[in-house]
């Protein structure tokens, strides 16, 4: 027996094709500034799958292989990862858990939203200045002088000391993303039930 339209098993393809948040709104100019930035690393991924194609290629059909192909998708691998990090912060797609904040009315979810921020907020602060003690090894000789970091293989790319820097901008970014939450949180209206506390 056929089940009536409004009991069908299959999920509505509305809900299928809906688009996904493009950033969190109290993320500001910033959020949405990140996840335009976005797909420039998202591009760096297919880029780095087409330069190990390659790398295949000219190793198993023309014998000739290159001394630049593994360095640079670990870099173009690394850089993507570690922009993931504030591109998850800009959308709020990030791990956390929510059994209390799941249970508490709207006016402790805004207290917990700053909270949250501003714990975060302390945490990119610290890594930015770990961050900044690695970057200042990578770039400078003990004498002061000035020289990147370099991997040592045959090709000797300075994506290390390179890395350790796009770490540092990132983490910065971070703390003021974080920043941006905590005051419009503050100030924001009071966050909404979601859908799966109905």
């Amino acid at each position: 027996m056929p089940l009536p339209p409004d009991q069908s098993p299959l999920p509505n393809p509305a809900q299928i094709s809906a688009p996904a948040q493009e950033h969190l709104p109290q993320a500001g100019w910033l959020g949405w500034v990140i996840t335009r930035i976005a797909r420039l690393f998202a591009i760096g991924i297919i880029v780095a799958m087409v330069v190990l194609v390659i790398e295949i290629f000219l190793r198993y059909v023309f014998n000739s292989p290159t001394i630049w192909a593994h360095e640079t998708t670990t870099f173009l691998s690394a850089v993507t990862f570690i922009f993931g990090g504030l591109f998850c912060v800009a959308r709020n797609s990030h791990i956390r858990v929510v059994l209390l904040y799941d249970i508490v009315g709207p006016r402790t979810r805004r207290v917990l939203d700053v909270l949250i921020s501003i714990a975060c907020l302390l945490a990119s602060l610290f890594f930015a200045w770990a961050a900044w003690l690695m970057v200042k090894k990578a770039m400078f000789r003990p004498d002061g002088s000035f020289f990147l970091e370099t991997s040592g293989s045959a090709w000797n790319s300075p994506s290390p000391a390179l890395l350790k820097i796009f770490l540092l901008v990132v983490m910065l970014a971070m703390s003021v993303q974080f920043l941006i939450l905590t005051f419009n949180y503050m100030r924001g209206p009071l966050p909404q039930k979601r859908l799966d506390d109905v």
